[in-house]
């Protein structure tokens, strides 16, 4: 069983690049300036979404902690300007199961210049679950949701000249090996939720790739990562057996602001163009799946969830 984010079984190739798996995400962003930037994290009010969003609003960047819970958004967004007090943080109310709350969060956004989305929120449901429009939960919030979310905000991105997209996505995405578009989402019947949230991580994968295929041309780069072995994160918040794994190896992983530190070095490593459609790990370029490098899978689950976003339009 491959466990969020676990997975010993690849190498990092070479990168040009001073920080590595124990590098923490306040060391990536050391001397930078990013008064320019406007960035949304996703997930921002805890885990690694809280420090992804903590040390790039350190550095300057206005930061948009998109959260569903408004107290615990309000709560993260305090914390970071407590740590941090000529921090520009902002909570940005977003519930990722909701296309209805997508819709709103980007009309809220309308008129804002956006540089960079980290797309970083994650839900693994222990049983079947269904988001407002009826998806499967964990593909609905992980896939769906930001796949909305990023169609949503792309005006805005691009018209920064030079956007972001990064999808924090998982070594689970090796498991299962393909996606299985006769049964995807999966259907109740047989649910098992490690095999629907290893379905969610490859569609970041491979929504990463396409949306680089069609919109690098325009100055967008788009990724994907593998944040590190069991970060503490919410991703198990609705599982006890997920919550206690983690829990028992916490020792020998990294801490949250370790995890933080690939996003934020796919936020801002330049050139911006060297990490395309890269899939990242430990703040270098590494290699995700041939499944996750299939450009036809990614262009078909492209085009799915396109008509996903139509069929449920007007409602």
């Amino acid at each position: 069983m491959i466990l969020p984010g676990f997975w010993t079984g690849t190498s990092s190739m070479t990168t040009k690049t001073q920080f590595n798996g124990r590098s923490t995400a306040d060391q990536v962003l050391a001397g930078r300036d990013l008064s320019a930037r406007t960035v949304l994290v996703t997930g921002a009010n805890g885990g690694i979404g809280f420090d992804t969003a903590r040390a790039l609003a350190a550095a300057g960047a206005r930061v948009l902690l998109a959260c569903r819970n408004r107290e615990a958004g309000e709560n993260a967004v305090a914390r970071i300007r407590t740590r941090h007090p000529q921090a520009r943080a902002e909570f940005l109310p977003l519930d990722l199961a909701s296309l209805a709350s997508m819709r709103a969060a980007c009309a809220t956004l309308s008129a804002d210049a956006l540089d960079t989305i980290i797309c970083n929120a994650g839900l693994m449901a222990p049983s079947y679950a269904l988001t407002a429009e009826g998806f499967e939960k964990t593909v609905g919030v992980c896939h769906v949701g930001h796949f909305a979310l990023v169609q949503g905000l792309l005006p805005q991105l691009l018209a920064s000249g030079a956007p972001r997209v990064v999808m924090v996505a998982s070594e689970s995405h090796r498991a299962p090996a393909t996606l299985d578009f006769d049964n995807f989402p999966t259907r109740e019947k047989g649910y098992f939720a490690m095999r629907s949230y290893g379905q969610a991580k490859l569609c970041n994968v491979l929504m990463a790739n396409e949306l680089q295929r069609r919109y690098g041309a325009q100055g967008l780069m788009s990724c994907s990562l593998h944040p590190g072995t069991m970060v503490t994160t919410n991703i198990g918040s609705e599982s006890a057996l997920v919550r206690f794994a983690m829990k028992l190896v916490s020792p020998f992983t990294k801490d949250c602001n370790q995890g933080a530190a690939t996003s934020v070095w796919a936020a801002v490593h330049e050139p911006a163009a060297e990490l395309g459609a890269q899939y990242l790990r430990d703040c270098r370029i590494d290699r995700a799946t041939p499944e996750g490098r299939d450009a036809q899978v990614a262009g078909k689950l492209w085009d799915l969830s396109e008509r996903w976003l139509a069929e449920h339009a007007a409602r």
